[in-house]
């Protein structure tokens, strides 16, 4: 009897998975911290690592949407890299694509949420 499987039993999957989320939050603290600091915030890592908990003003559902399209449009690029290279370059231009990938996507997040802190 053969079960069907949704995923491959590789772990490597998820290694890569969670270290593009963990690159987003890191991205995302960063671009925060500069933002708190450069303010005169007293404990700027403190709120920024707040910021990144729990988002004091939501991005609008327009925002929101695109946000995630650029996510996706970096998950394609990062697959069709894949798809399109082999041997030992492979996995450098994974790497490289990913990380202009989740960059684009941290950065557009933390500059649409700054503008919506401004409006409201």
């Amino acid at each position: 009897m053969v079960l069907a499987r949704g995923t491959s039993g590789d772990p490597g999957t998820w290694l890569w998975a969670l270290g593009a989320i963990a690159l987003y939050a890191l991205i995302s603290f960063g671009l925060e911290y500069r933002r708190r600091r450069r303010r005169g915030a007293d404990e700027p890592a403190k709120e920024a690592l707040h910021e990144l908990k729990d988002r004091e003003n939501p991005q609008d559902p327009k925002h929101y949407l695109l946000s995630r399209v650029v996510m996706f449009a970096g998950g394609a690029a990062v697959g069709l890299v894949a798809l399109a290279t082999s041997g030992v370059a492979r996995p450098v231009l994974v790497v490289l694509t990913a990380l202009v990938a989740v960059s684009v996507w941290a950065y557009y997040d933390h500059r649409t949420q700054d503008r919506a802190a401004r409006r409201g």
